[in-house]
């Protein structure tokens, strides 16, 4: 985090949290390895928060847990530690249908954070844009390509949930079958319409999975094809992921010391600071 902060020349206007839970596939006996079926492996759930190219928090889970499982804990420790130094940055927190959970949610309504996440399909929700899914078929009928509505309205769940909330949906008709999307959120319609809500700011976090999926990748490969944690092409696909002062490595990818901890694997170009927002 201090890290963090010294990379901005000064305080950025709005800054945006990207929280992403993802397999670590486990290949032995290892202590707390549990079965999980989305990610049909063993494996270990080890929890992440982005914010552009800077890593903020990478904790390991077992996987025998839902996927926000003490992100409320990480994200009010990282907020507060941003407040400190930057009090009136905008915080956004983004993250997939995982997170769309009561206790995140209120905690951040609660704690003047904004947040845009992911939630998941039910027939309910489907049913609130059947109109946007038949004009989406048509509209594909007639053109030969995939076709999209969007919608938005207030929603609550049954139960888990205590108030209504914004959501939005995408009412996509594509390769002939429909496929809709959904997300909840607490920005407000003036800030951002249903279709740059979806396409633009949600879409967008896209960017900090590849990166994960990146380095996942390649320590896949050091582990079966034994290659040198000094390989050049290896330190290559790894630059995209780096520390606020520019490494090429993180926590995933370890095999090579931290450039910022006075080791230097490679001379690499030092990366520029995200734009925010």
């Amino acid at each position: 985090m201090d890290l963090f902060v010294e990379a901005h020349a000064k305080p950025p206007k709005q800054i945006i949290l990207d929280l992403d839970a993802t397999d670590d596939p486990l290949h032995g006996h290892q202590e707390g390895r549990f079965f999980h079926g989305y990610y049909d492996c063993y494996c270990y759930l080890p929890l992440y928060v982005f914010c552009g190219r800077h890593l903020l928090a990478a904790k390991l889970r077992r996987a025998n847990i839902d996927a926000s499982a003490g992100a409320v804990e990480e994200v009010a420790r990282i907020v507060t530690q941003i407040r400190h130094s930057w009090p009136r940055t905008r915080i956004l927190l983004r993250g997939d249908s995982g997170f769309a959970r009561e206790p995140l949610m209120a905690w951040c309504e609660a704690n003047r954070v904004d947040f845009l996440f992911g939630l998941a399909r039910n027939e309910r929700l489907v049913g609130a844009i059947a109109d946007e899914l038949e004009a989406a078929k048509q509209d594909a009928a007639k053109t030969g390509r995939s076709a999209r509505r969007f919608k938005e309205f207030r929603w609550s769940t049954r139960e888990s949930w205590s108030r209504e909330r914004r959501v939005v949906g995408k009412a996509e008709w594509t390769k002939g079958e429909a496929n809709p999307r959904f997300v909840v959120t607490s920005l407000k319609r003036a800030e951002a319409g249903a279709q740059r809500l979806y396409e633009t700011i949600y879409c967008a976090r896209g960017e900090m999975e590849n990166r994960i999926k990146e380095c996942q990748l390649d320590l896949f490969a050091d582990r079966t094809l034994g290659s040198s944690p000094r390989a050049g092409s290896r330190q290559q696909r790894c630059a995209p992921t780096s520390c606020g002062f520019g490494s090429p490595r993180w926590l995933m990818c370890c095999s090579a010391r931290c450039v910022a901890s006075g080791w230097r694997t490679r001379n690499l170009p030092m990366p520029p600071v995200a734009p925010s927002g």
